[in-house]
């Protein structure tokens, strides 16, 4: 069943039935100021940090579901209604939601009244601006009431669910003309207030939460809405909230628009004040005065809309098929950009309090956002690197709004250093900026610690190298990517956290050799960047460490028809054909494949035909097999999820993309391509009841084939998935990879396509690239020509501006 379809034109999925099988999300905002908004209006606004500087109240996993968020209240005579559908649910005559490239257009219509609601944040804005356009189109004069609601969260969102005794007695506001502004706690720790704004003379207003609601009332039918009027209460103290009240009046065929401003504000110290008590409003005005018109808000949207233009420009695929088409085009990447701002830290899966920015995942992350604003990416990678110890480990995560480490989540999962090198490196093929290395970067913020980039990379190689357990391979530490494999924590304690818990890692045996695959891919990357910027030795160093982690693998990492997943505390294997379940995991398949481990031998053709036997599932690949039944104390979390769930045999779509990648070196275009459709959201859409998430974004976990409903799928939008598929599919499939010398042209496709185009801008340069596959096969260049000139190998040089053709012919 679809609940909607895509608008390829104008870059948007359009939501047609409000009553979507979970709430279906869009993000606004680009660098700072950042809003989640379902579609039926739902979620909450932040400025750069979720935790620490939310400005909307929202209640997670709330039934019924998504409820919260900006909404408009009509009430016409005797009915009120929402444009949204929700909160209020009254059947609407017309009901869509256009989730485009950073905004999203919600309309509804019932009894005559249209009402066309827009939100999105301007660029370079800390403000969500929201345009009302009612139209009457009914022969009479329609007289309508239209109250606005959001709920302030100006303060820390974790304390406000838990410290209700202080937040309940704080809340301070002021109403200046239309102009609501929320203040608590400005007068003594915070140089910041929020502001909710509209460009029009209202008949009322509501500032506290009881006074509007009423106690026992719902969001469907708030007291004041039933009875038609404001009772301009104020806040003071209790539950803040910003609603305006205007009585309008349509002509028959009038329309009326009405333009919303939520905004941040912060004030140097000096600066606070108007007068005793009295805020600073005048930053507030000057935000409201760029928005106060129609035309100017109009404006401000083609000035996003352009920018996106720009971004998507730089990567255009042209094939047949159209659903491959806007993804890679479109929604791939701009779930990328929404990964790279979030990380893994806010979505309706994710609340934004416990977690941060990840020193794993924004690495990862960099890979799908490089080539739209590399400068960004530069700032970001600086930014990851200061939070690393001496030593060469990391703080798992930062905060935002504060660049520092996250101490209660601490560090020691082995694998994180090394995601820095592919981070690095990335940034480097695309942009071709080397200046970056020689940046001094602190170690856990601490200046004085401060070594050159290219220091902190050589210390991250080390890191692995430093901490081998008995079988010459890398030791686990706390876990590896796979976080709920948990070799080291013996937890019995239902009250402590796995993943946070003191782990035993002294005289622990726990190996992983999905590390080991890392450290051989990126070791290479390693290896080539000290030998290009002049450093022989370090070079030869690297590959004489790799090498022997290459002959660790073969040894001690194989099982016989697939690669080991790890070693136990007690130096027992995992993953292993001896083990009564687990027998097989995914992560170990892919990153020795990708590495090339033991492929003369036969070892990477064996491991992905056993990911085929025994992992695959009409829905993708299941991360192990078979499922754990019981709960292993040696293996941690792992083995407490239901089975075919999230990390017990659930398909983890994040790891797909590292065997479609092994696929591709293994020549195996078909399997790769079958590998990808699967777990592809735009391949999904007619199954969108049971994927139940979004059509048009990837989600982290579908349920395995071991799961009670196998194919339902969890946790979408902020997923390492997004920017591996993008690089899978990109740089693998398609073949088209950035390198330091140009664009290496590489395909690996099904046999059955017989060309396809790409227009790539690399470094400021458009290259058409044209492949041609007149003899089927799955990979292989036989010519290239630029500009109509046949080069050696396949490896498009870096050219002066202007446009470019190229011609690859596969054979």
């Amino acid at each position: 069943m679809k609940y909607g379809h895509f608008d390829d034109e104008r870059r948007e999925y359009v939501i047609t039935n409000p009553k979507t099988p979970w709430p279906w999300i869009n993000y606004l905002g680009n660098e700072d100021y950042f809003s989640l908004v379902s579609n039926t209006a739902g979620g909450y606004a932040f400025y750069k940090d979720a935790k620490f500087r939310r400005l909307t109240r929202y209640r997670y996993n709330n039934v019924p579901m998504d409820n919260g968020g900006r909404y408009f209240y009509i009430k016409d005579e005797d009915t009120v209604w929402s444009p949204g559908w929700k909160p209020c649910k009254t059947e609407l005559d017309k009901y869509e939601c256009r989730h485009g490239m950073s905004y999203t257009q919600i309309t509804g219509a019932k009894n005559g009244i249209e009402a066309e609601t827009l939100f999105f944040v301007p660029l370079k804005t800390w403000a969500e601006v929201q345009k009302v356009k009612l139209t009457n189109t009914t022969s009479e004069v329609k007289k309508i009431k239209l109250f606005s609601f959001m709920e302030w969260c100006l303060w820390n969102a974790e304390d406000d669910q838990n410290n209700l005794q202080r937040n309940l007695s704080t809340g301070e506001v002021e109403v200046k003309g239309s102009t609501i502004y929320h203040k608590t706690e400005y007068k003594e720790r915070r140089n910041h207030y929020a502001f909710y704004h509209v460009n029009s003379d209202i008949d009322g207003y509501d500032t506290d939460r009881e006074s509007f609601m009423g106690l026992y009332n719902e969001y469907s039918m708030p007291q004041a809405v039933e009875n038609g009027q404001a009772t301009n209460s104020e806040a003071h103290g209790w539950s803040p909230v910003a609603s305006h009240y205007i009585e309008v009046e349509l002509q028959p065929g009038e329309s009326k628009d009405y333009i919303f401003v939520l905004g941040y504000i912060e004030n140097p110290e000096e600066e606070k004040w108007e007068s005793k008590n009295v805020i600073n409003k005048e930053p507030a005005q000057a935000v409201i005065d760029r928005f106060d018109t129609v035309e100017k808000v109009e404006a401000a949207l083609n000035d996003l809309r352009q920018y996106w233009d720009g971004l998507l420009n730089k990567f255009v695929l042209n094939t047949n098929d159209d659903k491959l088409n806007r993804m890679v085009n479109i929604w791939n990447q701009y779930q990328c950009m929404v990964t790279f701002n979030m990380s893994r830290s806010a979505s309706f899966f994710e609340v934004g309090i416990g977690r941060g920015m990840g020193f794993r995942d924004s690495n990862q992350d960099l890979i799908g956002f490089v080539h739209q604003i590399p400068e960004r990416a530069r700032e970001r990678i600086i930014d990851i690197a200061s939070t690393q110890f001496p030593d060469g480990g990391c703080y798992h995560q930062y905060q935002p709004l504060t660049k520092r480490g996250n101490d209660a989540i601490g560090g020691g999962f082995n694998d994180d250093p090394m995601w820095l090198i592919l981070g690095v490196v990335s940034y480097i093929k695309e942009s071709g900026d080397f200046s970056i290395l020689d940046e001094m970067v602190p170690f856990d913020n601490d200046e004085s610690l401060a070594k050159t980039l290219y220091d902190h990379l050589t210390i991250s190689f080390n890191h692995v190298i430093n901490n081998l357990g008995p079988n010459g391979l890398p030791l686990i530490g706390r876990a590896d990517w796979n976080d709920c494999l948990n070799l080291n924590c013996f937890s019995t304690d239902p009250n402590e956290s796995f993943q946070t818990t003191e782990n035993n890692t002294e005289g622990s045996k726990a190996e992983s050799v999905m590390i080991a695959g890392l450290f051989v891919v990126y070791g290479k990357e390693y290896v080539k960047l000290s030998k290009r910027i002049g450093k022989p030795e370090e070079a030869d160093r690297a590959q004489a460490e790799v090498d022997k982690m290459v002959e660790a693998v073969k040894t001690k990492g194989w099982d016989g028809d697939w690669f080991l997943r790890a070693y136990d505390f007690y130096g027992n294997k995992v993953g292993s054909d001896e083990n009564e379940e687990g027998k097989i995991f995914i992560e170990s398949q892919g990153w020795c494949t990708m590495a090339g481990i033991g492929k003369e031998e036969g070892m990477c053709e064996k491991s992905l035909n056993s990911v085929k036997e025994r992992l695959d599932s009409d829905y993708g690949i299941v991360l192990n097999n078979p499922a754990f039944t019981k709960y292993v104390i040696e293996y941690g979390e792992i083995s407490t999820y239901p089975k075919g769930y999230k990390e017990n045999a659930g398909i983890f779509c994040h790891n797909n993309p590292w065997i479609m990648i092994g696929e591709t070196e293994l020549g195996r275009g078909e399997e790769a391509w079958e590998y990808f459709k699967k777990i592809c959201p735009a391949y999904l859409e007619d199954i969108s009841e049971l994927h139940k998430t979004e059509p048009y974004v990837y989600a982290q976990m579908i349920a395995g084939k071991d799961a009670y409903k196998p194919g339902e799928a969890k946790n979408s939008w902020l997923t390492g998935t997004a920017a591996w598929n993008y690089y899978a599919i990109t740089q693998y499939i398609l073949g088209v990879q950035p390198d330091y010398d140009g664009l290496k042209i590489e395909p690996c496709v099904p046999g059955d396509w017989k060309e396809f185009e790409v227009k790539r801008q690399f470094r400021g340069v458009d290259y058409n690239i044209k492949v041609l596959n007149p003899n089927g096969v799955c990979k292989g260049v036989e010519s290239i020509t630029v500009n109509g000139d046949e080069i050696e190998g396949n490896v498009v040089p870096l050219l002066q501006e202007g446009t470019h053709e190229v011609i690859v012919r596969m054979g």
